[in-house]
């Protein structure tokens, strides 16, 4: 089935139609903060810098793009403001869509919605700035759906990093305080009469505490002076 939809130009307005042709019944999600200096990772920027975050949000963004593209399934990029059509996503490998919405709740519902609308039988969320998660983390939170109905990947600041279905469940996305170490807590409530997989608990990238002691960070803080 070929489903139409418009592309939107860099201005936001829209241009020629496009049809859409599902190759898998696989989705994957991505949330992803237009990388703009001042407004992206602004916890992380309290410490390291305005410009020092937008870099390290880039590698993340670039290390997101790397463990996504051979993934055997559909790929969504949901921008959080407007759609760049020349930046890491590639055009041919990732849709590219707006989020939609008040809150991040709101958004990510109507983003899984719009996907299972496509004729999708196991969709999957995540964000664009977890360095701890590899793309076999992925293949096993699909995996995981063929004999559940959702997957959650904890994360340490007591939110998720993955969250994976097989049909919307709208109250995992309502009565939320998004960015509080409640959210998992509250979501695994919703949970509670479904078959959930728990995968391994990782490290979110949200404060220079997160980073400071990994290897793989510490081009961008060499010159970096904090004593916090």
């Amino acid at each position: 089935m070929a489903l139409l939809s418009k592309k939107e130009n860099n201005d936001g307005e829209d241009s020629i139609t496009d049809f859409h042709f599902p190759t898998s019944k696989k989705a994957i999600i991505i949330f992803t903060r237009n990388p703009e200096l001042g407004k992206c990772k602004t916890r992380l920027a309290a410490t390291v810098g305005d410009e020092k975050a937008l870099e390290i949000y880039k590698f993340l963004i670039a290390h997101t793009v790397e463990i996504t593209t051979y993934l055997k399934a559909d790929k969504f990029v949901y921008y959080s403001e407007k759609v760049h059509h020349n930046d890491f996503w590639d055009s041919e490998t990732f849709r590219k869509k707006v989020q939609e919405g008040d809150d991040l709740g709101v958004r990510m519902h109507n983003a899984f919605s719009e996907v299972f609308s496509l004729g999708y039988e196991k969709a999957i969320i995540i964000g664009s700035d977890m360095y701890d998660m590899v793309t076999q983390d992925i293949e096993n939170a699909f995996e995981g759906l063929s004999d559940k109905d959702f997957v959650i990947g904890p994360a340490e600041d007591g939110g998720y990093y993955l969250l994976g279905m097989k049909e919307v469940k709208s109250a995992v996305f309502k009565n939320k305080i998004w960015g509080t170490d409640t959210v998992l807590k509250d979501t695994l409530a919703d949970l509670k009469d479904e078959k959930v997989l728990s995968l391994t608990e990782k490290n979110d990238v949200d404060y220079y505490e997160d980073i400071k002691d990994v290897e793989a960070f510490q081009p961008f803080l060499k010159d970096l002076k904090t004593d916090k």
